[in-house]
């Protein structure tokens, strides 16, 4: 990268939003739809580098175009479009089979939760997806569900 790119990228990183907005306008001949101020500097370098060296080249255009229809299948879906990278759930955790018995003595009250077969967890009659959401139904504010009822990691006993 040449060292006039090279300084024009750096001064792109001192702009403050309001600058780095007009700066938007002039390169891009439109309105910016963001504030973010990281966002605008970093999407504003690659523009400005693509406009003097070229933007992707042919062969990643043609795989973009190629990919384009799967990705709009799986974008409305989130994060659930890619179960494979979920982490897993407590109860399929090795450490909790289905059928185990997690208990915890809260403000004078036993806590009693059954894991299900189905990766679910059974609590006061109620299905709920983690353990994490019967903690928050308890306690009335957010607690995470393994740190509610097994403690904190420093204190867990090794699996």
């Amino acid at each position: 990268m040449p060292d006039s790119m090279a300084a024009r990228i750096a001064k792109l990183q001192t702009l403050t939003t309001a600058q780095l907005r007009e700066e938007w306008r002039r390169v891009m001949g439109e309105e910016p739809r963001s504030y973010h101020r990281t966002w605008l500097w970093k999407r504003l370098a690659w523009a400005i580098q693509a406009k003097q060296y070229g933007g992707l080249s042919a062969l990643a255009q043609q795989r973009l175009e190629e990919l384009l229809p799967m990705a709009e299948a799986w974008m409305p879906l989130g994060k659930r479009a890619f179960p494979a990278t979920q982490t897993p759930s407590p109860a399929t955790d090795r450490r909790l089979a289905p059928g185990s018995v997690i208990t915890r003595n809260y403000k004078k009250k036993t806590l009693i939760v059954t894991v299900r077969d189905d990766g679910a967890f059974e609590f006061d009659g109620k299905i709920y997806s983690s353990l994490t959401v019967i903690a928050t139904a308890v306690t009335g504010s957010h607690w995470g569900g393994n740190h509610f009822f097994f403690g904190p990691k420093s204190k867990r006993r090794p699996a």
